[in-house]
């Protein structure tokens, strides 16, 4: 059983390095700058959590690591989503996380890590999560 849940939490950390290393990859970052790259993920995650209704919401966490499903849920307020955010709210809100300047701004941020998501999500889930997302914030996913 231990054995288990060790090789669970284990195949958990290979998955969200990946996306992490699909980040990084996408800006050249070399490994020393994972907070970076952690922030970017966190911080879109978060914002898509909140966007989405709470049963979407859960549908999705369901396919992220286990590592990082701890992450996406961290703070969460269900009885207050959905969030009515668009683009240049969303924009807003990840600035107000993200605290480091990259090429490309905010919106190539966005970009980056919900390519690096929609690569690790089945694409009929990935396509219910856009379906929940307003038409400008749907522009800018994969």
């Amino acid at each position: 059983m231990a054995e288990q849940l060790i090789s669970a939490i284990e195949s958990s950390i290979q998955k969200t390095n990946l996306i992490l290393k699909d980040i990084e990859s996408a800006y050249g970052w070399p490994k020393e700058q994972r907070n970076q790259s952690f922030a970017a993920l966190r911080g879109v995650l978060h914002l898509l959590r909140d966007r989405m209704p709470v049963q979407e919401s859960a549908e999705f966490a369901a396919q992220l690591p286990i590592v990082l499903r701890g992450v996406y849920f961290d703070g969460w307020q269900p009885a207050n989503v959905p969030i009515k955010l668009n683009r240049d709210d969303f924009l807003y809100e990840l600035r107000q996380t993200f605290p480091y300047d990259v090429e490309g701004g905010t919106e190539r941020v966005v970009q980056v890590v919900l390519d690096a998501l929609s690569k690790r999500i089945t694409p009929g889930e990935w396509q219910e999560v856009k379906d929940t997302m307003p038409q400008d914030l749907v522009q800018m996913m994969p």
